[in-house]
């Protein structure tokens, strides 16, 4: 860690960071810093008229949809200088810009539960349409709040205010945001599904409003920019809404919101001129990559330089620079969690912990998975293992990691998804009494990193496991046990555990390690936790109940050289500090811990 100051003061104040900005205008206006992704505006004019694109929560995408709505605005037009002279499309503007009345919907603005569901959509389109004829009241005929208002519904309004607009030979561009967000609280709940399936087929009000859309779009909507978390939505309107593109895993856009490593180190660099850093650039690259890097939303990107969270990332700056150079005491913005709660019960749809095929368990336990991404699947569908990982991967929770026989591989993206996933997991081994006592956990956890003291918590996870297996006997397995040990050592305080399945180190097929399972480098977070003392590599071994002390002998001689060559690779030896590293081999026979000692 460097100890570095700020340069000699700036004429000029630095940029505010946009950390939970959304507002485009306030971003530009009151002097935020922005990272330049204007130059996508062509590539998405030569697109297809309706354009449909998914990302994970907390990505940008509401930030890049207010941009292109102050682009296209044809009341911003005298504005276009200040907000785009100085970025790339204000060198380079298409013919298209501010000729557009901008029409635009945040279906995040009403929720709740599914009663009232109707009247909550109604109200919310009713207030944006009649602002959208006071904005545009020059532009439209003289009667066309009558008209409006004379319209019962959502989608009833939209259809007159298409049609207004269309005699008034004004184009409309439609952006909605979130359109997913109320069907997801919908699907999330055991209790509603017919009621979705009500909304989204047939004369559902749901679907009503998108016929609109489709019906709009022979008149007036000329243009139409959609964004969500997840495609079952769209897929469930399909029939009745078939005129856009998805345009999610195409190449061109993996870049069009987050940012890669180029854009995050400048942003460093930048704000190092005012601020205090007490660590140079690349040591605080090393410290995020592995909390929010490793995004990729397009198997023809895999050459490409990964995505980073901008969310993470811009949670990170904003309270490394205001307590002079410290890095924060949690690595994980408490919205990033809270939104990933909101996806427990659509989790849950998975096929449970005490099912072999549950797919959370086996990436957890085998580092990943292999499956056909689909672009689209219905809601009775997501169990389907191939549309629940495609579902894991448009939440953001999985990454392409790469291609098998015609399959994709998937892992977990980094540090921050990894906490949400493990944690899904311990709560399931809680609700089949595997569960080790937070507080005990914790405690144990840091008599390991302050005083060296490892053996207290490994057999406490042996007390447990023995007891857990008594009670289930197919639960036994060597990749159970890695699965365990991670999820536990992931749920502490001290360390970022790096398992090689998730690194990729070792060869592995359909997410499954070729010749053994993992070793696990408790790597311990001195950037939060300067004072531990002690880290740990550990190699795991797992043998049969029924094993004899030869093959005991013989594994535990495996792990040994395997751990030698593991805690001298060159990720231990830079990262672990001034601590000691303690080699741990701990052999499995069933459910036993037949070996725990120390090299």
């Amino acid at each position: 860690m460097s100890q570095q100051t700020p340069p000699s003061p700036q004429t000029d104040k630095p940029k505010r960071l946009p950390y939970g900005i959304q507002n485009w205008e306030d971003v530009r206006l009151d002097n935020y810093y922005y990272v330049d992704k204007t130059r996508f505006i062509p590539e998405i004019e030569d697109a297809n008229l309706y354009f449909f694109f998914i990302r994970p929560r907390r990505f940008g995408k509401s930030l890049l949809m207010s941009m292109l709505c102050a682009y296209y605005d044809i009341r911003k037009a005298p504005l276009f200088d200040r907000l785009f002279g100085d970025l790339w499309i204000g060198q380079h503007p298409t013919e298209a810009h501010n000729t557009y009345l901008v029409l635009y919907l945040n279906f995040s603005s009403f929720s709740g539960t599914f009663e009232g569901y109707k009247e909550r959509m109604d109200n919310y389109c009713s207030g944006v349409f009649e602002q959208f004829v006071c904005d545009y009241a020059d532009l439209l005929p003289d009667n066309a709040m009558e008209v409006l208002r004379k319209a019962v519904g959502a989608a009833n309004q939209l259809t007159a205010l298409a049609r207004l607009c269309d005699k008034a030979g004004q184009p409309i561009y439609l952006f909605i945001d979130e359109y997913d967000h109320f069907t997801n609280i919908i699907l999330s709940s055991p209790d509603t599904e017919l009621a979705y399936k009500a909304e989204t087929h047939g004369t559902g009000a749901y679907r009503g409003f998108f016929n609109a859309i489709k019906a709009g779009a022979v008149t007036s909507i000329k243009r139409l920019f959609i964004t969500g978390v997840s495609p079952v939505t769209m897929d469930d309107l399909t029939s009745g809404f078939n005129i856009g593109t998805n345009y999610t895993r195409q190449p061109e856009f993996n870049a069009m919101v987050g940012f890669d490593e180029t854009e995050v180190r400048q942003m460093l660099d930048y704000y190092r001129q005012y601020y205090t850093f007490r660590h140079t650039t690349d040591e605080l690259i090393e410290l995020m990559r592995p909390w929010y890097d490793n995004y990729c939303f397009s198997d023809r990107c895999l050459d490409e330089p990964p995505m980073y969270n901008s969310d993470m990332v811009l949670y990170f700056v904003y309270f490394y620079t205001k307590d002079n150079g410290r890095i924060p005491e949690s690595m994980l913005d408490v919205n990033i969690r809270t939104d990933y709660n909101k996806l427990r019960m659509l989790i849950r749809k998975d096929r449970g912990f005490s099912h072999d095929a549950s797919v959370i368990q086996h990436i957890v336990e085998t580092g990943g998975i292999t499956a056909l991404l689909k672009d689209s699947f219905p809601s009775e569908g997501i169990t389907d293992p191939d549309n629940f990982v495609s579902l894991l991967y448009y939440f953001g929770m999985l990454t392409i990691a790469g291609t098998y026989r015609g399959r994709l591989k998937f892992r977990i993206p980094n540090q921050v998804v990894r906490e949400q996933i493990y944690g899904y997991l311990t709560a399931a081994y809680r609700e089949n009494d595997l569960s080790v006592e937070e507080q005990q956990r914790n405690l144990l956890l840091e008599n390991m990193a302050y005083d060296g003291d490892w053996r207290p918590f490994f057999e406490n996870m042996s007390a447990v496991l023995k007891r857990f297996a008594a009670q289930r006997d197919r639960q036994k397995g060597e990749a159970f046990v890695h699965g365990f040990t991670l999820s536990q050592t992931c749920m502490g305080r001290f360390y970022l555990p790096v398992s090689e399945l998730d690194t990729g180190v070792r060869t592995t097929i359909d997410g499954v390690a070729v010749g053994g399972y993992a070793d696990i480098y408790l790597q311990p977070m001195l950037g939060i936790y300067p004072d531990i003392e002690h880290s740990y590599v550990l190699e795991l071994k797992y043998l049969h109940a029924s094993a004899t002390d030869t093959e005991l002998a013989q594994a535990r001689e495996q792990a040994t050289a395997q751990l030698l060559r593991y805690a001298e690779s060159v990720a231990v030896e830079r990262t672990i500090g001034h601590t000691r590293l303690h080699r741990l081999i701990l052999v499995w026979r069933g459910m036993d811990l037949a070996v725990a000692e120390e090299l």
